[in-house]
């Protein structure tokens, strides 16, 4: 019987909600393993690093032979990375910008989970960083929003094909990073009235550091078990039901 550490592996760990969630991690005890374009420098000494442009599909498996060889088993996997793309009307974003979202916050993941089940590496907990955007529907989201709701059937799909292992896609909420800045650059609340929440978070409770983030997330984990493997779940739903509820009421009868 060993004392290994557990181990972590988390994509998009160079900025925001990856790095929260390294430094959790670390701090929970965790051998981390990060996949990120730009690497994670500011763990640099802490952190099983490897760059990689998940864009690049080809480029994925042997990244993560170089990060894992050798690492067994994982207790952990965040799919985090993923881009916001133009809060623009859905007429006027072409298919090719589309796919270009889609590679990233889908498909890169689909080549992630594949190297995953070929591996043999055993997996207790995956979690994909979806987004209540997956399910609101909102004017501007189109890109975002159709990537996300793909995301959260691509983890009900996986789920059949990791029976040992729990898949969720969770909506982390409101998150303090260079997405939100974008979004509070953008002025046209009239068109897009979803901006308005955005907007209204800054400098409140509701929009949480990647730090504070990564904390309840974690804290969450253990409950997410208790959902279906392939569900998708708003962190909410286990750490705040009422605020959860709410919420959904107001979306429901807007």
């Amino acid at each position: 019987m060993t004392n290994a550490s557990p181990r972590a592996l988390v994509t998009g760990n160079s900025s925001g909600l990856g790095l929260g969630l390294s430094h959790a991690l670390l701090d929970r005890g965790y051998r981390v393993y990060g996949c990120s374009r730009r690497g994670c420098a500011a763990l640099a000494d802490r952190v099983t690093d490897v760059h990689c442009d998940l864009a690049d599909f080809d480029a994925i498996g042997p990244a993560l032979d170089q990060l894992l060889s050798g690492v067994e088993p994982l207790e952990l996997v965040v799919l985090n990375a993923g881009i916001l793309g133009e809060i623009e009307d859905m007429s006027r974003m072409s298919v090719e910008r589309l796919r270009e979202i889609m590679d990233i916050n889908v498909w890169s993941n689909k080549v992630i989970l594949d190297w995953l089940l070929a591996s043999n590496i055993a997996v207790d907990q995956i979690v994909a960083i979806s987004s209540g955007a997956a399910v609101l529907g909102n004017r501007g989201w189109g890109g975002y929003a159709l990537s996300k709701a793909t995301l959260n059937m691509l983890c009900r799909l996986y789920a059949h094909e990791f029976p040992q292992t729990h898949v969720a896609a969770i909506a982390p909420g409101l998150i303090d990073t260079r997405i939100i800045d974008t979004l509070c650059e953008l002025t046209d609340t009239e068109r897009f009235p979803a901006l308005e929440r955005i907007h209204a978070a800054r400098g409140t409770e509701t929009l949480l550091s990647p730090a504070a983030a990564a904390e309840r997330l974690l804290e969450a984990l253990p409950a997410l078990k208790d959902y279906e493997s392939g569900s998708f779940v708003d962190v909410r739903q286990i750490l705040a039901p009422e605020e959860y509820e709410e919420l959904r009421k107001a979306y429901t009868n807007r």
